[in-house]
C-alpha cells in the first residue's frame, strides 16, 4: 500500500465534516486513508479547478466509493510510522483514535 512517509511521519486521510465519512463509509478500500495523489490535492489546499479530476481517479481507482462531501472536507492527520489507530464516525464527522490512547478492560 502507497503512503506518503516524511520524516518518520504517514500522511493519514479523514474526513472531520458531517454529512459522510471518508473511510467509514468507504471500508473495503483501506488505502484511501493514504492514497499518495489525494494526499497532494489536500496539500495543494484542495484545489476547486482539480476537483472534478480527482473526483474521476476516484471513481476510476476505487470503484462503488461514496464520494461526496466527504472529498472537500478532507483533513491530514500526520502520524509516527507503526502508530496504531482506528477512524471513529459519527453522523459522518471522522476523527483519529490511537490505541495509545483508549482505555481498554479486561474481562
Amino acid at each position: 500500500m502507497d503512503k506518503v512517509v516524511r520524516n518518520g511521519l504517514v500522511a493519514v486521510l479523514y474526513s472531520p465534516g458531517h454529512g459522510s465519512g471518508w473511510y467509514t463509509w468507504n471500508t473495503e478500500y483501506p488505502q484511501i486513508l493514504y492514497d499518495p495523489k489525494i494526499v497532494e490535492w489536500v496539500e495543494a489546499g484542495k484545489p476547486k479547478d482539480q476537483l472534478d479530476s480527482i473526483e474521476a481517479y476516484m471513481e476510476s481507482t476505487y470503484p462503488d466509493t461514496y464520494v461526496g462531501s466527504n472529498l472537500t472536507q478532507l483533513k491530514i492527520e500526520w502520524m509516527p510510522v507503526g502508530t496504531q489507530f482506528r477512524v471513529h464516525e459519527y453522523d459522518g464527522f471522522e476523527s483519529i483514535k490511537y490505541a495509545s490512547e483508549q482505555k481498554w478492560q479486561t474481562a
